[in-house]
């Protein structure tokens, strides 16, 4: 497949601009745990605000929208974990699954390693990616399939870690089937884990287990009648909104061209991902933890996120010609959507022309 864009990857300057953002690769701590349990502990006061309020008050309106962002952005470190230096930040990532991870059957082995695979430039945007399909080559209606598919994630989730957790163990060739089918967050529902992905978290089966045994606890004492059927419908419509949110934040992280038989270099990755600086108050809420700077993201993968805006307006204001940096631009959330939606149509349009 030759690449339109080819020529002008050709002249990325990419050695000017990691010299422009060399100092910001170092993550800071304090950063990391103050954004965290702010949000965290934010997100599990106003679910239990939405919880005990009045059936459709204020209180209870408002306690849902605010768990659900603040959720939504403390369970998106688990994006952070997946790039972290292998064997740092290791009681942040225990907290992070006590309190998070775990919670939203999302604990952090599930991303660890096989994000990695998706920042491989002989990996990225081929079948070999499970967080890439290309979607600008397809039918619109597969964008609208992928995001519905958000209200059956929690369930599977619960029935992945409460159910077949304990029955994989027992069934040794169902544990296989488990681990290769079920125990990735990605995006296409035919990828297959590798018996070896895991990069950080080498206590996966503990992380597997303490889920398990919370899904099973919270189940058992709603059932016994200790706790109100409202916290699993609570849980399944915050996780819904969240997942929701995140599936249109994922749609906007790239133009997803690529029909997979191109392996594509650092800068090809780079120009077929997507900046959305926005607006400061409104973006972070839809795109948190420095994900609105999903290019530059994927041109320094292991920069921490709250360096990337920095990185941004350097790469700007400094590169000798940012012609192609600003390539990756797009104004908001519904520009960058409506964009691979008229693609993904025109594509279709152009299928059936000669068909």
């Amino acid at each position: 497949m030759s690449d339109p864009q080819a020529p002008y990857i050709k002249e990325f300057p990419l050695r000017e601009a990691h010299h422009l953002v060399r100092d910001l690769m170092t993550p800071n701590p304090w950063i990391y745990w103050t954004d965290f349990l702010f949000h965290i502990t934010l997100g599990w006061a106003a679910f239990l605000t939405a919880l005990f309020s009045p059936f459709l008050s204020l209180w209870q309106l408002g306690g849902f929208i605010v768990a659900v962002l603040a959720l939504y952005r403390s369970a998106i470190f688990v994006h952070e974990l997946a790039h972290l230096k292998k064997g740092t930040f290791r009681n942040f990532r225990l907290v992070w699954n006590v309190i998070c991870g775990i919670p939203f059957m999302i604990p952090s082995f599930t991303y660890d390693g096989v994000h990695n695979d998706h920042h491989k430039p002989d990996v990225y945007g081929t079948t070999a990616d499970g967080e890439y399909l290309p979607f600008a080559t397809r039918k619109p209606a597969e964008m609208v399939v992928y995001v519905l598919l958000s209200f059956l994630i929690p369930p599977l989730l619960a029935l992945r870690f409460v159910v077949l957790t304990p029955l994989s163990y027992l069934i040794p060739p169902l544990r296989k089937i488990v681990w290769e089918r079920a125990s990735s967050l990605t995006i296409d529902p035919a990828y297959r884990r590798g018996e070896n992905a895991i990069r950080n978290d080498n206590n996966w089966r503990q992380q597997e287990m303490g889920a398990c045994l919370f899904g099973a606890s919270i189940i058992a004492l709603v059932v016994s009648g200790v706790l109100p059927y409202s916290v699993l419908i609570l849980w399944y419509l915050t996780a819904v909104t969240v997942f929701i949110l995140n599936s249109l934040r994922t749609l906007a992280a790239h133009a997803y061209r690529n029909p997979g038989d191109h392996k594509m270099t650092l800068p090809e990755q780079y120009l077929d991902s997507i900046n959305i600086p926005g607006n400061f108050l409104v973006t972070p809420l839809w795109a948190p933890v420095g994900l609105r700077y999903h290019a530059t993201h994927h041109l320094f993968m292991s920069m921490p996120y709250h360096n990337l805006g920095k990185a941004q307006r350097r790469l700007i204001n400094n590169l000798t010609d940012n012609s192609q940096y600003i390539k990756t631009l797009r104004n908001g959330l519904w520009p960058a959507l409506r964009q691979i939606w008229q693609e993904s149509a025109a594509h279709e349009a152009s299928h059936q022309q000669h068909t």
